[in-house]
């Protein structure tokens, strides 16, 4: 039987040659991908006819003005030009973080309803390969179920791969607001799973949803499966660097300045998800409260004190998890720094008892997605630690916390 050697160095030295080969590539080949001229997408053309739009003779607001602008714009509009503005740039105005959020979802939902025919005509292409064909059905049959009645879609962009974000829950009622931020491999088509639901980002927010209603019944909560950025396909380049998390961090941190209210939010971060987190962590709205990751590849720092947010820093790990086995460094650009759960990073490490592999923590029952809930609703001292004794809970009181202004 042959023996291997897998001694911690060696680990590292084959992690830091892998690392080197890559950059090498990448340095060869060149860090840069080419542009072709292309139309422009969807909601680039709902945009650009908002920029030229009019109502009462004088022209809209600029669509990327901050939030409480664009609030106080739609609040000077009767219920009547809100809809017709709704109807005439659904996907702008579905977008637009600062629109008011009822109309968010009624402008999504017509968007929606609009790339549903074209997926439908595409579906019967005869320009289109069978694959391109059947992709095209797929599409179609997402946003169909998007428009079921109950649902509300706080952003919808069909470029790509897509990006989307859903609310489960009264977020102009709520007084929590917990956001799920999903990992890689994540777009419109894996958005919503019937196999390993609680593995894509509306099972997560529901599972979420449901233990947070159990954990605080008399607290309104509200989450969001958030969506709305480009995650990494698969384990690459893209997984391996910030590129992604870094242009994630924008959107994320505009969706959170156009939330309605100041109810406190909580962010729960899986996977490269975390990086997004970890980037955004500076520039975070102060009525963010908590960072709670999972299955976490690094954030992107060397401790919890590098992340320079006020927000309390979570991090959990179960002891079937590959991601274990990465390298927690960071050469050149790739890899993600320091392991979340390691003492010296300085995170409160959380037990995720019962979860299993890489993506349940948010399977229903799991200690994990229980941890999350109790954080989800302010309740920092019925949370349990990962090892003995409470110091996961050190300093913190057992009331939900009030939001930060």
């Amino acid at each position: 039987m042959t023996s291997f050697d897998t001694s911690p160095q060696l680990n590292v030295g084959r992690a830091l040659l892998a690392l080197a080969v890559v950059f090498v590539m990448l340095a060869t080949t060149g860090w840069t991908a080419l542009h072709s001229h292309r139309a422009a997408t969807p909601l680039q053309a709902s945009l650009s006819s908002w920029e030229h739009g009019r109502i009462h003779g004088r022209h809209l607001p600029d669509p990327d003005a901050a939030p409480a602008r664009l609030a106080r714009f739609f609040t000077s509009l009767t219920a009547q030009e809100r809809a017709r503005l709704a109807h005439r740039y659904p996907l702008a105005v579905g977008n637009m973080n600062g629109a008011p959020i009822e109309l968010r979802y009624q402008a999504n939902n017509l968007a929606l309803v609009q790339q549903r025919k074209v997926e439908r005509k595409r579906m019967h292409d005869l320009r289109l390969s069978a694959l391109g064909q059947r992709e095209a059905g797929r599409r179609m049959h997402r946003y169909e179920s998007l428009t079921h009645k109950g649902r509300h879609i706080l952003a919808f962009d069909p470029d790509g791969s897509g990006r989307i974000a859903e609310v489960i829950g009264n977020l102009q009622k709520a007084e929590r607001v917990s956001v799920v931020v999903p990992g890689v491999d994540t777009d419109l088509l894996t958005f919503q799973k019937t196999n390993r639901r609680y593995t894509a980002p509306v099972g997560m927010a529901k599972s979420l949803y449901a233990a947070e209603r159990a954990a605080s019944p008399t607290t309104p909560t509200a989450v969001i499966a958030w969506a709305d950025y480009t995650a990494p396909a698969g384990l690459g380049i893209d997984s391996a660097t910030a590129m992604r998390a870094e242009d994630g961090a924008v959107r994320l941190n505009a969706m959170l300045r156009g939330l309605p209210g100041d109810a406190p939010v909580s962010l729960f971060c899986h996977s490269y998800g975390s990086v997004v987190c970890g980037v955004a962590a500076h520039t975070l709205p102060r009525r963010v409260t908590d960072i709670a990751v999972a299955a976490s590849p690094g954030m992107r720092a060397g401790k919890a004190s590098h992340l320079h947010t006020s927000a309390h820093v979570w991090a959990m790990r179960n002891a079937t998890d590959w991601i274990q086995d990465v390298p927690y460094l960071e050469v050149g650009g790739l890899g993600h720094g320091a392991d979340p759960v390691s003492a010296a990073f300085g995170a409160r490490v959380l037990s995720a008892q019962g979860a299993k592999g890489h993506a349940g923590y948010f399977e229903p029952g799991t200690e994990s997605v229980l941890n999350f809930a109790e954080i989800g609703v302010g309740a920092y001292r019925s949370v349990q630690c990962a090892s003995d004794g409470d110091a996961c809970r050190a300093g913190l009181s057992g009331a939900a916390a009030a939001g930060r202004a």
